[in-house]
């Protein structure tokens, strides 16, 4: 239950109301951005929320358990502050927001309706939806190490330990072939192994896509093909740096790498047909370890 301020009560007690909704967004990377379906701007709380800028919500729908509180929001394409670009690029993904329902006539009462995130972000060519998840999709969330096959972690990160600077496991060039709408090749990758790349990421390092990451689908003959479309073209000329991939495997990180020792998977874990399969005399049922190291 929310206990509203003694202005706005006392505005909802009058029968005739002047209220809008206002939604305060701020990215992952700082920006902070206010929309309202109001027809004129609204100032509040250090922030400016925009009218006609292409926001229009659902209902909220609110559960009394711990599900997932959700709001949808279209939008169209139109707006300056809101680009398809920007949607490609994933700025706009996990973006925490802010819901209030304001008395346009006096924006000092005003009451927080609820906190979310946005979520699933879909697209179409002149518009857009955008899902916004209230606080409870947080325990949604895996907490803490999964006990599985895979190495869990990230190549090069502090768990993983690979230097991703060393000689032979990067390569930086620029773009002297564009093959398709994913591919593209460099003299600095000519007769280097096919599929040593593959699952790696490539860093924009000028061009239109300069600071962006893309993960590699393929790698054979010089040629590197990228899972998706970037999100502004490729040009000749783009310069990059390619760092090899892993395909989280054991014996990937023992061969490749020689990262053994800090491999965070569990590559001797049982699976479907050990539990599956039927108890045969000279079987070792007793609890060891079915593999030892040596």
């Amino acid at each position: 239950m929310k206990t509203l301020p003694p202005g706005l009560q006392a505005h909802l007690g009058e029968g005739t109301t002047t209220l809008a909704w206002c939604w305060r967004i701020e990215r992952r990377d700082g920006a902070i951005f206010g929309f309202t379906d109001h027809d004129l701007p609204l100032v509040f709380g250090g922030t400016t929320f925009a009218p006609e800028s292409g926001f229009t919500p659902s209902e909220i729908r609110v559960s009394q358990d711990f599900g997932v509180d959700s709001q949808d929001v279209e939008g169209a394409l139109t707006s300056d502050v809101i680009t398809e670009t920007d949607i490609l690029d994933g700025r706009w993904d996990n973006a925490s927001i802010e819901v209030w329902r304001v008395n346009w006539q006096a924006t000092d009462q005003r009451v927080l309706m609820r906190r979310g995130n946005l979520g699933e972000i879909r697209r179409g060519r002149i518009s857009f939806v955008a899902e916004v998840r209230s606080l409870t999709h947080f325990l949604n969330q895996t907490v803490g190490r999964t006990y599985q096959y895979y190495c869990d972690a990230d190549l090069g990160d502090a768990r993983c330990g690979v230097d991703l600077t060393s000689a032979g496991r990067f390569a930086t060039g620029t773009v002297s072939g564009l093959v398709g709408e994913r591919g593209f090749a460099s003299a600095a990758l000519a007769g280097l192994e096919d599929q040593a790349f593959v699952q790696g990421l490539v860093t924009w390092i000028t061009g239109a896509n300069e600071g962006r990451k893309a993960e590699i689908a393929g790698f054979a003959d010089g040629v590197l093909t990228l899972f998706e479309v970037s999100v502004r073209p490729i040009a000749l000329g783009d310069s990059f740096r390619a760092t090899l991939g892993c395909d989280k495997q054991f014996a990937t990180c023992k061969a490749k790498f020689a990262n053994a020792l800090n491999f965070r998977g569990f590559p001797h874990m049982p699976g479907e047909e050990a539990t599956l399969r039927y108890p045969n005399r000279g079987d070792a049922n007793d609890g060891a370890p079915l593999a030892k190291r040596t």
